[in-house]
């Protein structure tokens, strides 16, 4: 049986998944990850996604994640930062690193920088003002990015995909 305590943590894992994936999803979506691959190799993910049944938008987003450092990998830099460094400075040298990144991958956005610089201020009010363990925040980021690589590509691609044409940011099916 779960007692309080691992219940509580529980609960902040789900609180920390839904900050995260709200965070970089959202992100993602308004720097424009949906609209073309924007990185060497996003295309052919995309379009390897569509093939199996999925959405080109989608697939779009998901190949400019893997290819380059976007506000997913920003996301659990930064929360992995502040639980390293034990406060905001770790997101804010996660943010540094993920910029400096995404000029090695010749990537000409910053979705990975501000989506490192919005995860630091959820982190930081994630257990500041609510009290929660940054850890359970990382733990809760790993989730998040499961739902989108790690679990059905082709359902998570037309979730993706929807969200981006209700934002007016999608590609064109």
């Amino acid at each position: 049986m779960i007692g309080l305590q691992e219940g509580l943590q529980i609960l902040q894992i789900v609180v920390g998944s839904v900050l995260a994936w709200l965070n970089f999803v959202i992100v993602d979506i308004l720097m424009g990850l949906p609209e073309a691959p924007g990185v060497k190799g996003a295309e052919a993910i995309g379009r390897s996604v569509e093939r199996r049944g999925g959405d080109i938008a989608g697939g779009y987003f998901m190949g400019n994640i893997v290819c380059s450092p976007d506000a997913s990998a920003g996301t659990l830099l930064a929360s992995s930062g502040y639980y390293c460094l034990g406060g905001p400075e770790g997101g804010l040298v996660a943010a540094l690193a993920v910029y400096l990144g995404n000029r090695l991958c010749a990537d000409p956005g910053y979705a990975g920088t501000l989506g490192s610089l919005t995860a630091t201020v959820l982190v930081t009010l994630y257990d500041k003002v609510l009290g929660m363990d940054p850890a359970n925040f990382v733990a809760g980021m790993v989730i998040a990015i499961m739902t989108i690589h790690g679990i059905d590509h082709p359902r998570a691609s037309r979730l993706i995909g929807d969200i981006a044409r209700r934002m007016g940011r999608g590609a064109e099916k």
